[in-house]
């Protein structure tokens, strides 16, 4: 959420109708200056006037740089951010030094998910003009998309007091509780709502810290409450109010229900987040994870048993899966090298469940289960070895009966990464996946033979997995380990176990070990054992320091 765009613009043509030729016509002199330049027009009536104007061919310069600017708010409007980025480029061309339109441009490409760019823009508004509190709240905004949360912090700091406002101190207290400060966001969240109780976000967001600290009937509350506040708002014939807020409320709600295991109501909430409309990236990533979510409880019959009957803020799940019984390109540790680390994290107090040479209803159905397991647990941990293909840029676990047929969806033959990842997606869970699947795989070429006819690209190693900005997750507080590098080989080993499995079996139980060092230190050893054949890599997204083992 952020505050209006038009704040720091140097001129804002309230008054282009005096601009207007004495000869043109009536509407235009007094209709199309005001419908242009007004906040509270409609947007298909504000871009249609500024298309007029633009076509009168009168101005040029700053004038016809300002005009640009309000078509560009007409596009923000309706959610059509290349539109709001063309023209808000124009206008710069036509006037480089206006602030609001650096403003207006990083906002659009902030809303697009295209943060280091957003990040630039608001550089450049700030370095034209003095400092300004919108801007700064706006910069930080993309920090924050960037999961560069002390930036973001400082720059919420310094708006907050160059200008304090709601939303600066609503989401100083997001950062917050990303950084696991719940009571210093607790208290900018119950300062934002002091400012402006009629702001739904601000409850939505209050609602995610009190489900971080397992206060369930706070979280319903404030979510409820930030629901009769948007139902309130929206037109009489509006059933379903648009924007982010409602989806994440609906969301939030619906993790909360499904946490306790009332699988109905959470299946309306996560329905109402799907049927929200929210164009920014975010909006679309969380329905991405509504519609996992809901898939999963449209499927389940029971939810999985809690401890003492009751969320464990706690608790901490894992699957692990070692396949290596395949018909024709049998591999010889995925099963010693799950059992090895399935140990591992028992000693480590992990809940864990076992798969061993899974098939195609086997991998499904325990993927399934523990994606409905992550939703009452605050760490989740995904360890699986074995064959993984790529196509078209999507990871795929590969069960040991697929049949590489002609014409071959592997969506329905295999498990598909990156669903995993995004039905993982939380704000105030902890996920780890760890793959060894990117062996010397000899399946890719089958699997490209299998799917002749079909415009697809089969190659060895696996894919980086999707950014968070490309609106597939969020990504916030999620880790994914490769035992190589993306498009690599790793080995199998002729050992009992693969050099990384063997290497993750050493370290992974190391007490005051930070996650991230242990896999530095699984890298070092990997890279050593191979003799530089082989290099793990990882991608991390997590919001602080986490601890398998004891912590120091």
């Amino acid at each position: 959420m952020r505050r209006s765009i038009l704040t720091g613009l140097a001129t804002a043509l309230a008054g282009l109708v005096m601009f207007l030729p004495a000869e043109g016509a009536a509407q235009q002199r007094s209709q199309l200056g005001p419908l242009c330049t007004s906040e509270n027009t409609p947007a298909d009536k504000q871009i249609d006037a500024c298309n007029k104007i633009i076509a009168l061919k009168v101005f040029s310069g700053e004038k016809l740089a300002d005009v640009y600017f309000w078509r560009a708010v007409g596009w923000n409007k309706k959610g059509d951010y290349a539109k709001v980025i063309a023209d808000a480029t124009e206008a710069i061309r036509l006037n480089p030094k206006a602030v609001g339109l650096y403003n207006l441009r990083g906002s659009a490409y902030y809303d697009k998910g295209e943060y280091d760019i957003a990040i630039a823009d608001f550089n450049d508004a700030l370095r034209l003009g003095s400092p300004h509190a919108t801007i700064l709240y706006n910069r930080g905004n993309a920090y924050r998309g960037k999961n560069d949360l002390q930036r973001a912090l400082a720059d919420y700091s310094e708006a907050i007091r160059l200008g304090p406002g709601a939303f600066s101190f609503q989401n100083r207290g997001i950062v917050k509780t990303a950084l696991g400060d719940l009571d210093g966001a607790l208290g900018d969240l119950n300062e934002a709502i002091r400012r402006d109780p009629s702001l739904a976000s601000v409850l939505v967001n209050r609602a995610v810290l009190f489900r971080a600290k397992g206060e369930f009937d706070r979280a319903i509350a404030d979510a409820n409450e930030a629901i009769g506040l948007l139902r309130a708002s929206a037109p009489k014939n509006i059933m379903t109010p648009p924007g982010s807020v409602w989806i994440s409320a609906h969301f939030v709600r619906g993790a909360v229900r499904e946490a306790r295991g009332e699988y109905e109501l959470a299946r309306q909430d996560y329905k109402a987040a799907i049927d929200g409309t929210g164009h920014d990236a975010g909006s679309k990533a969380t329905q991405t994870t509504a519609k996992i979510r809901l898939d999963l409880l449209s499927k389940a019959v029971t939810p999985p048993t809690m401890r003492a009957g009751k969320y464990d803020g706690d608790r901490r799940v894992a699957l692990v899966i070692g396949n290596g019984a395949y018909a024709h390109v049998t591999l010889q540790n995925p099963s010693s090298d799950a059992r090895a680390i399935a140990r591992n994290l028992r000693d480590l107090g992990f809940d864990v469940s076992e798969g061993f040479d899974l098939d195609t209803a086997a991998m499904k159905k325990v993927a399934d289960e523990f994606l409905l397991k992550a939703a009452q647990a605050q760490t989740a941990l995904l360890y699986y070895a074995g064959h993984g293909v790529q196509i078209d840029g999507r990871n795929y676990l590969v069960p040991v009966d697929v049949k590489l047929t002609p014409g071959i969806n592997p969506a329905e033959t295999m498990t598909d990464m990156d669903t995993l990842v995004a039905g993982l997606d939380d704000q105030v869970r902890t996920n780890i996946l760890i793959f060894d699947a990117c062996r010397n795989n000899p399946m890719a070429q089958q699997t490209a033979s299998a799917a002749s006819g079909r415009a697809i690209a089969v190659v060895s190693g696996l894919a980086a997995p999707s950014a968070p900005a490309s609106g597939a997750t969020r990504g916030a507080g999620t880790l994914i380990a490769f035992a190589t590098a993306p498009g690599q080989i790793a080995l199998d080993g002729e050992g009992a176990n693969s050099p990384f499995s063997a290497a993750l079996s050493r370290h992974i139980g190391t007490p005051g070990l930070e996650v991230q060092q242990m896999l530095t230190r699984v890298r070092s050893e990997v890279v050593a054992s191979t003799k530089g054949q082989q290099v793990p890599w990882s991608n991390s997204s997590l919001l602080g320091e986490v601890f398998l083992a004891a912590k120091p």
